[in-house]
């Protein structure tokens, strides 16, 4: 079982290193937040434990774009601040549980067994969305409206996947960036909107009805008509 950790403490994650590795996990570490981001994005894990105060980014910042990349990964937080409103403003991010330091290494070690117990148990499908009659098979990179198959560039397969991923939620250009061009991306560039209007011409035109909305002054979201 491969695990990540985002800390930037090294006596911290040496510990909880040591101890997992006893354990029988396999552990990946990352000492700031944008590079936590990047392999959260990246990478294939079982879980992520997750530290709030970050450099570069901080952890509240790192579940929200995890979670807005469409990745279900169990996310423990482990942090310092253990306030209720800390708590709820960390769940509402998309943390499954939450941990406050300082902690029993026991306790850390119960909470991933039944968070990735969880995670395996209510594990279902999700290779395939789809959106009103508009169908994406993740694993064979396919798409098809109505029945008709749409070729689509690299680019606007990942524009169409984060959008499908996020139906009926608002997505900013800053978020569309971010997900498909990268941290990157020049903020003055009028791309995202080439790609889109790209994108509706093959999943809209000649079809009944349109599913992304632009929301003037605000971004783009996908919805069912």
């Amino acid at each position: 079982m491969q695990l990540l950790l985002i800390e930037d403490e090294p006596k911290i994650a040496a510990f909880i290193q040591k101890g997992l590795n006893e354990n029988g996990y396999g552990l990946t570490i990352a000492y700031d937040g944008k590079l936590g981001l990047k392999m959260a994005l990246q990478g294939e894990y079982d879980l992520i434990i997750l530290d709030i105060m970050l450099p570069a980014l901080s952890g509240l910042d790192i579940c929200k774009q995890v979670r807005l990349g469409g990745i279900n990964t169990p996310v423990l937080m482990l942090t310092a601040l253990g306030t209720l409103d800390d708590k709820v403003h960390g769940l509402r991010q998309g943390a499954d549980d939450y941990l406050v330091k300082p902690f029993h290494f026991k306790e850390l070690v119960a909470r991933i067994e039944a968070l990735t117990r969880r995670s395996h148990q209510q594990l279902i499908s999700n290779s395939t969305l789809q959106v009103a009659d508009l169908v994406l098979d993740r694993n064979r990179k396919f798409a098809q409206r109505d029945g008709k198959e749409i070729v689509l560039t690299a680019r606007e397969y990942a524009l169409l996947e984060l959008f499908m991923k996020n139906t009926n939620r608002l997505l900013s250009r800053s978020d569309i960036a971010e997900q498909v061009w990268g941290y990157e991306f020049d903020a003055g560039s009028n791309v995202i909107d080439v790609y889109i209007n790209y994108l509706r011409n093959k999943i809209e035109k000649g079809f009944s009805s349109k599913l992304i909305h632009t929301m003037v002054g605000m971004g783009y979201i996908m919805r069912e008509p």
